[in-house]
């Protein structure tokens, strides 16, 4: 029973600090970027979708932690209405990562880090969760894990600010 209680009253500040931070971006973002694959992409590409964009690294528990709800997310929801996409934030042998992914059944974009890899924001500890709406708005960055139904709470609740500028 006291597990129960901890793992909601996890969940629920969780939620707590995405609600409150909201108000802390608000900013237009674009980013290209380019997979494991090799395939590049803009987060533009994704306009009418979410986008959960995960700041992480192999080493980092909270990282690993999280990747299991990441992935479920992405799979509910990948064909509707949000993607997520990881960036990978060590300079890893592309080889070495992509074991890591397939080890960690990693069904989500990423993204390794490159040198001179463009950034709209600076990411300090991992790992760091941005929510970009549809219209391509960063609207809350979480620093620590995070989960499905946190993600899914905030999306649903979700109101657009007026004033955040949508190109």
């Amino acid at each position: 029973m006291k597990c129960h209680m901890v793992a909601n009253m996890r969940v629920f500040a969780l939620f707590v600090l995405f609600v409150f931070s909201a108000p802390l971006l608000a900013m237009q973002v674009d980013l290209e970027l380019t997979d494991l694959d090799g395939r590049t992409f803009k987060l533009s590409d994704y306009r009418g979708k979410w986008v959960v964009l995960n700041y992480w690294a192999t080493w980092c528990p909270p990282c690993l932690e999280e990747i299991p709800e990441l992935v479920h997310f992405h799979e509910n929801h990948k064909d509707d209405d949000a993607v997520v996409i990881g960036i990978d934030m060590e300079m890893l042998q592309l080889e070495v990562l992509k074991e890591f992914v397939d080890d960690y059944f990693m069904t989500y974009p990423v993204v390794p880090l490159v040198a001179g890899m463009p950034a709209f924001d600076n990411v300090e500890n991992f790992p760091t969760t941005y929510l970009i709406d549809p219209n391509g708005v960063a609207v809350v960055k979480h620093v620590g894990p995070v989960t499905v139904d946190a993600i899914e709470k905030f999306i649903k609740d979700y109101v657009p600010e007026k004033s955040a500028s949508r190109d």
